[in-house]
């Protein structure tokens, strides 16, 4: 009898479970992004958003929790539960290179999140000063003034620990060269004084800075990419240049807390590259210069595993840490 009881009490509790899963989402959903309104990162889950509420009859409502490195809204989200109503899109900061870079954060990246996609991903751009672009013409011009003036040669980046500071760390270790590494708060401020050539170069997200290298206001010498990018076909990527090891992308991703039920996970992974690709999601970003993704969780969370495992070591090299 108690067998007959206790057999009955699982097989409920494992209906209501997958009743839960079936019915998601039946009430809106949260998607934090851990940064400020206005960046790439907002951009992305915003308009993933309003796709997947079209797709999927329910509000998708982004919400901003700025701070740390990301890690504030990281770890809101991780503290959340797994119940597909609470998800993070959000670059590598808080995934990958957070954990690094500070003494301690509130969450373990590789433990805390179920990993659902990379959404988008696009290959960094070497620019100049204006002041530079007459005598800078390609990477061994670049590779010859960091020689000649050693340190003296200033690279801006939106902070310290960012994919642009993290990339100039890692051409830096690559070439056997070093610049002055001068840290911003966000990219708009860094590319604002690269374009009043108060700093000389910046390896800068190639959708962040298109506009200004197609209006002549920045010269371009080399993309971190596999492959040359469509909207920059006339650049080369560092492998043509000679520098092979150079291949650098920022990304957009989308997570959920740790122990999401596999029903949902699956439904809102399909639902996720379905939005992605959707021309009227995917256009206005591969115009820009980004490059449409949309994995599997398991490709992703192998990604995740190897961007740790290889930030880790350009950072430990480099020396970098912040508070």
């Amino acid at each position: 009898m108690k067998r007959n009881l206790r057999k009955w009490a699982v097989g409920v509790a494992l209906m209501a479970v997958a009743g839960a899963a079936q019915a998601w989402p039946d009430k809106p959903v949260t998607m934090v992004v851990p940064f400020p309104p206005g960046g790439a990162t907002d951009s992305v889950a915003r308009a993933v958003a309003n796709k997947l509420g079209e797709q999927l009859k329910q509000s998708f409502v982004v919400e901003n929790k700025a701070g740390a490195t990301g890690t504030i809204g990281a770890a809101q989200v991780a503290r959340a539960a797994p119940d597909g109503y609470t998800l993070m899109v959000t670059s590598l900061a808080p995934l990958v290179v957070a954990q690094h870079l500070m003494k301690s954060i509130p969450y373990d990246p590789s433990q805390d999140f179920t990993y659902l996609t990379v959404a988008v991903q696009t290959p960094n751009v070497l620019v100049v000063s204006p002041a530079l672009a007459p005598k800078v013409n390609n990477v061994q011009d670049v590779l010859a003034l960091l020689k000649s003036k050693s340190d003296g040669i200033s690279f801006a980046t939106s902070g310290a620990g960012s994919s642009d500071h993290l990339t100039a760390e890692l051409f830096w270790q690559k070439t056997g060269t070093k610049g002055l590494h001068v840290p911003y708060k966000g990219g708009a401020p860094a590319i604002s004084d690269l374009l009043g050539s108060q700093v000389d170069m910046s390896f800068q997200n190639v959708n962040a800075v298109l506009p200004h290298i197609k209006a002549g206001k920045l010269k371009a010498i080399a993309v971190t990419g596999d492959k040359r990018s469509p909207v920059l076909p006339d650049v080369p990527t560092f492998a043509e240049a000679g520098v092979p090891d150079l291949k650098v992308y920022a990304w957009q991703a989308v997570v959920a807390p740790k122990g999401l039920p596999a029903d949902i996970r699956d439904k809102l992974s399909a639902a996720l590259v379905t939005a992605i690709k959707d021309p009227a999601v995917s256009k206005p970003f591969t115009d820009v210069g980004l490059e449409v993704v949309a994995n599997t969780p398991e490709a992703f969370t192998r990604f995740q595993q190897q961007e740790s495992a290889r930030w880790k070591t350009v950072i430990e090299a480099g020396n970098i840490s912040v508070q």
